[in-house]
């Protein structure tokens, strides 16, 4: 399933190969999924950011989507913020593009605010959708964190026991998970949902998106604590889900003020999944932030 008038190639970054997805003819901008989805949530917003003339690139991260989905290694590196973030800067490079605007949601999220700590050079802008740093959520749990976020705990469990019970039946996980973190019930179009599943279905995918999880848990926290005292310099966006957790758990805008020079953003009348389930008013809050 490909988004409509967007060309499809496969990128090497020299340590992976990324299905990118692009269009347009403008100032570049970067797209950037979470889980347990690929580039297609994006259906909604991209279509509309080409016609405003911008150079729409929605890939699927490293390990997700029809992206290459390398075994993890035991310190779960390769699929550390870090890593997947300079596939983005070759993805970008490879386009043409030395700098850009940056978007992402969820893990796409989490990867970008890698990005523009290890990249501060290539992002015009950066937007975060229903997140924040990765260090403040496993650093503040308690029993509403737990309960909400269950699978952080269970998805960095050893390599093989999340991987088997998951793959007992991917698609009924994937649908769960749509299911438990949305709040505009009927906001996701049934062939969308197929695709996701398709995708998550795939050799390897199920292990790809746990490895993802067990660098949050591990390698990812070690470059956070190095980083404590290196601010976010581009202006930053940030939107969340006025009906889902992260609103309910932490003062979203208080915390990401401790980690950016310039920010701005509040709720959105949703869930967790933003661009699906409001997306006039995500596209409303991204075009007035970027113009």
């Amino acid at each position: 399933m490909r988004l409509e008038g967007f060309q499809e190639i496969r990128i090497n970054t020299g340590d992976v190969e990324i299905n990118v997805n692009y269009a347009g003819g403008g100032k570049p901008i970067l797209l950037l999924h979470g889980y347990p989805q690929t580039h297609m949530m994006w259906y909604n917003l991209a279509p509309r950011l080409v016609e405003q003339n911008y150079t729409v690139v929605v890939p699927d991260l490293r390990g997700y989507g029809d992206s290459e989905k390398p075994e993890g290694l035991e310190d779960h590196s390769n699929y550390s913020k870090r890593a997947m973030a300079r596939d983005q800067v070759k993805v970008m490079e490879a386009l043409g593009f030395e700098k850009f605007d940056l978007v992402g949601h969820d893990r796409g999220a989490r990867v970008a605010h890698r990005l523009v700590l290890d990249y501060p050079e290539r992002v015009t802008s950066c937007t975060m959708m229903d997140i924040l740093p990765t260090y403040d959520m496993y650093h503040t749990t308690n029993m509403d964190f737990a309960k909400g976020y269950y699978h952080w705990f269970f998805l960095i469990q050893p390599v093989g026991i999340p991987e088997k019970l998951i793959g007992s039946d991917p698609a009924f996980y994937l649908r769960s998970l749509l299911e438990a973190w949305s709040r505009n019930k009927g906001c996701f179009h049934e062939q969308m949902v197929e695709e996701y599943a398709r995708a998550f279905c795939l050799p390897g995918a199920v292990h790809a998106t746990c490895e993802d999880y067990r660098a949050a848990a591990t390698i990812d926290l070690t470059h956070d604590v190095e980083d404590r005292n290196k601010k976010i310099q581009v202006p930053l966006l940030v939107l969340w889900g006025e009906k889902g957790l992260v609103g309910k758990l932490y003062d979203v805008l208080g915390v990401w003020r401790e980690r950016a020079k310039n920010v701005v953003g509040g709720p959105l009348p949703c869930g967790h999944f933003l661009p699906e389930e409001a997306p006039e008013e995500t596209y409303g809050a991204l075009m007035e932030f970027l113009k």
